[in-house]
């Protein structure tokens, strides 16, 4: 299975660039399998820990109003985002441990977009999907808004 996102990733970008130089995050929503994309950006609950330049946390209160108003529109999560603050778009043993605890997918179905942000722009991404009992990823070209690549393959 290679997953899909949307085209046009300008509002994740943004979103992620002006979280700079914390980690930001979100979700992307999606009514059924060929319906619309929503992107939804979400506040980094490590803010208050002060660990949000190399972490990040959905608010549980507002990731709660998300996924009911996300029923509510018919939609599913299809997509968890986040940055990576002046390091490369790879998918941390953090981020393994969150989003597979018990090396089982928490949600299963939903893929990890990861872009790159250095000095408040963003230069590389990449998604991860779980398949044959590990995570896969391809890299995300964001030339559709502009960028480029340092070099990363």
């Amino acid at each position: 299975m290679v997953p899909s996102l949307p085209e046009d990733l300008s509002d994740v970008v943004r979103h992620l660039e002006a979280s700079y130089p914390r980690e930001g995050c979100g979700v992307l929503l999606r009514a059924g399998e060929g319906g619309p994309w929503r992107v939804r950006p979400l506040r980094n609950a490590c803010d208050e820990l002060h660990t949000s330049r190399t972490a990040y946390a959905f608010e549980p209160r507002e990731w709660l109003g998300v996924l009911l108003e996300a029923e509510a529109r018919g939609e599913h999560v299809a997509c968890v985002f986040h940055s990576h603050v002046d390091a490369g778009a790879y998918f941390s043993d953090e981020d393994r441990r969150q989003a597979a605890p018990d090396g089982q997918p928490l949600i299963p179905g939903v893929t990890y977009l990861v872009i790159a942000v250095h000095a408040g722009c963003a230069r590389d991404a990449r998604i991860f999907w779980w398949e044959c009992g590990e995570f896969q990823d391809r890299r995300v070209s964001l030339d559709s808004i502009g960028r480029q690549p340092e070099g990363i393959p």
